[in-house]
């Protein structure tokens, strides 16, 4: 089982702005999403850049998780997997700091976990679905 670190998402506390900002000031490509969808990947390479709302990923995560970490997630590192529940068992049985346990967000058309490294950084595990063309 190898991870694959597909994106960086920056959490925004202004999509809107931040959208136009990487596409127009930075001429980023835009792989998916627009200004008004709350989430978009650009184009960078081997790695995609992501914008997400933080109000929204606080509300995937849990309001519980603000006691714990206070507003410090301003980015989560994305990693492909090949199966979300292996990987996350894996970790649960490292005594990995758990956020969330696997889920399907068929609206996404992915599988996640989310979990924090030693330091508290957020990362999130996903799998596709299969659902979405």
């Amino acid at each position: 089982m190898k991870l694959q670190l597909s994106h960086i998402r920056l959490l925004v506390s202004n999509y809107k702005d931040s959208f136009l900002f990487y596409r127009d000031v930075l001429e980023l490509d835009v792989d998916w999403g627009d200004e008004n969808t709350g989430y978009a990947e650009f184009l960078t390479g081997n790695i995609k850049l992501a914008l997400f709302p933080k109000d929204l990923m606080i509300s995937v995560l849990g309001n519980e998780q603000l006691s714990v970490f206070p507003a410090q997630d301003r980015k989560t590192l994305v990693f492909a997997v090949d199966d979300v529940d292996e990987v996350y068992q894996r970790l649960k049985d490292h005594y990995t700091t758990i956020v969330t346990p696997p889920i399907d967000r068929s609206e996404w058309g992915i599988r996640t976990a989310h979990f924090r490294d030693p330091d508290g950084n957020l990362l999130e595990i996903y799998n596709n679905l299969g659902i979405l063309s």
